[in-house]
């Protein structure tokens, strides 16, 4: 399969436009294993295991959060590492870095028993009175919540040994406060930052003072510090994607081709390799083969422009075992119709959705859920199945897209879309602070009455498919009006307190009319920062293929094989690059050299 290189950040501000097409996805993505020869991957590496271009202990694919916890503890444990990256070093954006730097370190006097109850609920589900069966599979899952109780309330204590002048901000306790487990787990999470500040600065950028950054940057640069003080066992390569991995005749993973610029490269990993390249958010067949409802036009994603798969396509060319591949840590966000990456909307954080002065009605100008769900701590993060749904009888998508409904005023009081992180805070998509931006760009669709509004979204959004009815919107806005007075919401329960999706702090913010013209309509659709399943690891973080045996000296860590199957607590992912990037380290460390006399 050919690798198209990604598209870095300054050709993005260069062009703000169409990105490269991806590459077909073949039949080797679906587990085929046979070459165009007909031999098989396994075959065309024997007799060639003397020729390599360079060779290290252990080889870790995709400098994110999970890559790097991976090469640090792997170098810990007495092993030279190569660190490979897709990107270049000065466009380096990946999700962590992108991140609100959330994870998650129980308290280490917890009952651990309580723990392992609380993670079985967020991973699979099987021990909650409401669901019979679990999303992970029996064979792994005991394994899987044994060793990240093992590792999580770890974790604070492995990010501040890195750098002591990282800092950590509790933010809040279990999400799921009726899981078994939740209060005696002592379960905690933290915010990331170099200062006291759990937001940072607007418009960030990755060569900034560490001093003054906060979130998701803050929590990589602690890993970058990391790596670096560890340069004489770990390489880090950039600019050098993944493209196959090399098997011997017994069927272990002994090695990788990658690419630098159009040449292929063979490096040894005497001990392991760990595939660590994130989701497959801007690969364009997989999000169409695995992504509910409508997989390219109707979701967006706010992380990283590199997740293209990579990991899951070269796991499934030996035969791995997929889990859960469609799962995604997802909500209902505006995503970029003039900022795309093979084919698909960049998206961005739409954290002013279910705020005050805001409404969400579907594609026919009808509300259909409680706003403040799509945003807050945890149902934000699987909100987006109400924008996929189907209607079984009209065999339609009404909620895809959506529209958020807001006014001048809220339209003049802040920012739509987080600018301290993510998309629109690196300047992968141009945004100000007074939302100017996308008014001049049609972003957000403007009108000077609610009919008007209608009109517009029926008549100009191609999306909608000429659905929105004006009459229905303008009774929609009748009965918001009344909501404003009354204080009450009849028909979906909202209410005016939410919290802040960084800080976790309750607001009562009030529910504010939506009276100021001119009115504004921004398109939503499903989306988030990553998707969330993949390769099918057990609890060692060894890749398992469709026998339910593990394929020798391959690991995984990561969104790619994320652990969080059912339900997903705010910071989940960056809380197990942590944890499974340290399991995954210090195993393939432990293994045996393959080439040993």
């Amino acid at each position: 399969m050919r690798e198209i290189a990604s598209v870095s950040r300054r050709d993005f501000l260069q062009r703000t436009g169409v990105a490269a097409v991806g590459a077909a996805l073949g039949a080797t993505a679906l587990g085929m294993v046979a070459c165009s020869d007909g031999s098989s991957l396994a075959e065309t590496s024997a007799g060639l295991e003397d020729s390599w271009d360079r060779e290290a202990d252990v080889v870790v694919v995709g400098f994110g959060g999970a890559g790097a916890c991976a090469a640090i503890a792997a170098a810990d444990a007495g092993a030279s590492v190569v660190l490979l990256e897709k990107c270049a070093e000065a466009d380096h954006l990946c999700n962590t870095l992108m991140s609100g730097g959330i994870f998650h370190s129980p308290d280490p006097d917890g009952d651990p028993e309580a723990l392992k109850q609380y993670l079985r609920g967020m991973f699979s589900g099987e021990n909650l009175d409401t669901k019979y069966e679990g999303e992970q599979s029996p064979l792994f899952v005991d394994e899987i919540v044994e060793k990240f109780a093992e590792y999580e309330p770890k974790n604070a204590e492995f990010m501040q040994s890195l750098d002591p002048e990282f800092n950590i901000i509790e933010r809040g306790g279990a999400a799921f406060p009726d899981f078994p487990g939740a209060e005696a787990s002592g379960y905690k999470s933290y915010n990331s930052s170099y200062g006291k500040s759990a937001t940072g600065p607007k418009f960030p950028t990755i060569d900034m003072p560490k001093e003054d950054t906060a979130v998701g940057l803050a929590f990589f640069n602690c890993l970058k510090t990391g790596v670096a003080d560890r340069a004489d066992a770990i390489e880090v390569v950039y600019e050098t994607p993944g493209k196959k991995l090399i098997q011997n005749e017994n069927g272990e993973v002994i090695g990788i081709v990658a690419l630098q610029g159009e040449n292929e490269v063979r490096i040894k990993a005497k001990r392991g390799v760990i595939l660590t390249t994130g989701g497959f958010e801007y690969n364009e067949e997989m999000r169409r083969a695995f992504l509910e409802g409508e997989g390219i036009t109707g979701w967006g994603f706010y992380g990283t422009l590199s997740n293209e798969g990579d990991g899951i396509r070269m796991g499934c060319e030996i035969g791995a075992q997929l889990a859960k591949v469609g799962k995604a840590a997802s909500r209902l966000i505006w995503a970029c119709p003039d900022v795309t990456k093979n084919n698909c909307m960049v998206g961005s954080i739409t954290d002013s959705v279910g705020g005050a002065g805001t409404i969400v009605v579907n594609a026919e100008g009808r509300r259909f859920m409680n706003e403040t769900l799509i945003t807050k701590d945890p149902s934000r993060y699987f909100s987006y199945k109400n924008a996929v749904h189907m209607d079984i009888e009209k065999l339609q998508f009404p909620n895809n897209p959506s529209y958020m409904i807001i006014d001048e005023t809220k339209r003049t009081s802040g920012p739509l879309v987080n600018l301290t992180l993510s998309t629109c805070g690196f300047g992968i998509i141009p945004w100000d602070e007074d939302n100017q931006t996308a008014i001049d760009n049609g972003w957000l669709i403007k009108a000077d009455t609610i009919e008007e509004l209608a009109q517009k979204i029926r008549d100009g959004h191609p999306q909608n498919m000429a659905r929105m009815d004006p009459a229905v919107l303008v009774e929609t806005m009748n009965a918001y009006r009344k909501m404003v007075d009354t204080g009450v919401d009849e028909e979906f329960g909202r209410t005016s307190k939410s919290k802040d999706p960084i800080t976790g702090e309750e607001v009562d913010k009030g529910f504010q009319p939506i009276s100021t013209p001119p009115f504004y309509a921004m398109p939503l659709v499903a989306g988030g920062p990553n998707t969330k399943g993949g390769l099918q690891t057990d609890g060692n973080r060894h890749v398992v293929n469709w026998g339910n045996e593990v394929i020798p000296r391959l690991y995984s860590a990561g969104e790619m094989s994320s652990a969080l199957k059912f339900v997903y607590q705010g910071g989940g992912n960056v809380t197990e690059c942590i944890v499974c990037g340290r399991i995954a380290g210090e195993n393939a460390a432990a293994e045996q050299p393959w080439d040993a006399e």
